[in-house]
């Protein structure tokens, strides 16, 4: 459900001509998921869902996209590049991996077949566990930037808003989510997955680009806030939907308590959500004050510079 923040209508008449002004800015989203039918993982076009993809990205003004490939689920790592090229001006592929079990040695290996980027999630050890040290250690000597995501992992059905109890389409989500074994235990833990472990590693590994996804996650925006302040390398995602796009503007997060240099931009979301999305940060940047060069950085520049498209400059230079 891709509802509206702060009260904003969805995408029509008047808000449909903003959303036309501002596809002449450039947008890069660092969260974009490789296209999966959950429900029955076998039963897709691959080649399809991808075009799929690509049209609601390129429609909604995005003209750079992390692709996360491979993983746990869905197709290899060496299935899903194919994919991705078919939009080779849109798509930089990013693998996700879990670094229990992807050793540097792979991590090389996926840097060879063509993967820019890395994403892990649902570790099993905190980020910061020195048995992942050897994987950090090759991705900053590649250069990779790893996406992290930060705090709980999202489900079907979000409490804070809605029941199944007095929501049929919450309703059906759960016996969705019984269905597909989503209510079975699982090893995951926020606990592993904090803002404070890239402290650790960025202490350790200076050069290593991360990107804290969720803005650290509900929850984690105070530690978050502090890893982004004092580490060069550390930055973070705005993804993760229409709360933390309120808390963005209610809890003065962008331009206040975290730079605007250290913000980018991820959909994670389905294809018809996307557009919306972009709404809701354009009215983030107008709440939060933004000029338009502070609201570029992080529709398009920090990304930009963080892939290693575009040299960052200082002050002077």
């Amino acid at each position: 459900m891709c509802a509206t923040i702060l009260g904003e209508p969805s995408v029509s008449g008047e808000r449909a001509l903003e959303t036309e002004r501002h596809m002449t800015s450039p947008i890069w989203d660092v969260h974009c998921h490789f296209p999966r039918n959950w429900e029955n993982p076998d039963d897709q076009d691959h080649a399809k869902a991808v075009d799929d993809r690509a049209d609601a990205l390129r429609a909604a003004g995005v003209v750079k996209a992390s692709l996360l490939c491979g993983g746990r689920f869905g197709l290899t790592y060496e299935e899903a590049l194919p994919y991705a090229r078919r939009h080779e001006d849109l798509f930089v592929p990013s693998a996700v991996v879990d670094p229990e079990e992807v050793s540097a040695r792979e991590i090389r290996r996926l840097h060879e077949l063509g993967y820019v980027g890395l994403k892990m999630i649902g570790v099993r050890r905190a980020y910061d566990d020195y048995k992942y040290f050897p994987v950090y250690q090759m991705a900053e000597d590649l250069g990779m930037p790893i996406l992290m995501h930060m705090g709980v992992i999202g489900g079907g059905v979000d409490y804070s808003i809605t029941h199944p109890r007095r929501d049929p389409k919450a309703a059906e989500s759960m016996r969705r989510m019984r269905t597909m074994g989503r209510m079975q235990p699982r090893d995951v833990s926020a606990m592993r997955m904090r803002p404070f472990h890239m402290d650790t590693i960025a202490n350790n590994f200076p050069s290593l680009k991360m990107i804290g996804a969720h803005m650290g996650g509900t929850g984690n925006y105070d530690e978050a806030a502090s890893v982004t302040r004092w580490r060069h390398n550390v930055y973070l995602d705005m993804s993760g939907g229409d709360t933390i796009e309120r808390h963005a503007v209610e809890r003065r997060l962008v331009k206040h308590e975290i730079g605007v240099e250290k913000l980018t931009w991820g959909s994670d979301c389905n294809n018809d959500e996307i557009a919306q999305h972009v709404i809701n940060l354009e009215r983030v940047f107008e709440l939060s004050d933004l000029t338009e060069d502070e609201a570029h950085r992080i529709r398009y520049q920090n990304a930009a510079e963080i892939f290693g498209l575009e040299q960052p400059t200082l002050a002077g230079e």
